[in-house]
């Protein structure tokens, strides 16, 4: 059964940071590509970044780029998103997302307000 469990969600102010996780489980973690999608109030759901299954591969979308990092530890069998300098629009559901069977996450809430 393939799960795709986020964490490190919450409130953050703006300029600040947090740090997601997604742990995966039920697939060979390491032979897929993982994507971090959000879908904020009122919004369509969007890439936020990708990285390939090694990890040396590393896209993002245009509004986090310099400020969010995607990375990825094939012993934990988890894939992370750094995001720092924080903006109000950065608020949404941050869902984490598998090539495997197009799988994904339960999400978890980032909201920045101050």
């Amino acid at each position: 059964q393939v799960q795709l469990v986020e964490s490190g969600g919450g409130l953050a102010q703006p300029g600040g940071s947090l740090r997601l996780s997604c742990a995966a489980s039920g697939f060979m973690f390491w032979r897929y590509a993982m994507s971090w999608y959000r879908r904020a109030p009122g919004k369509e759901r969007e890439l936020v970044a990708g990285i390939s299954s090694t990890g040396d591969i590393t896209n993002y979308a245009d509004s986090v780029k310099g400020r969010f990092t995607i990375s990825r530890d094939n012993t934990k069998n988890t894939v992370y998103l750094q995001m720092n300098s924080l903006k109000p629009e950065d608020t949404a559901v941050y869902y984490c997302w598998s090539l495997y069977r197009d799988s994904w996450g339960q999400g978890t809430q980032v909201t920045v307000s101050s």
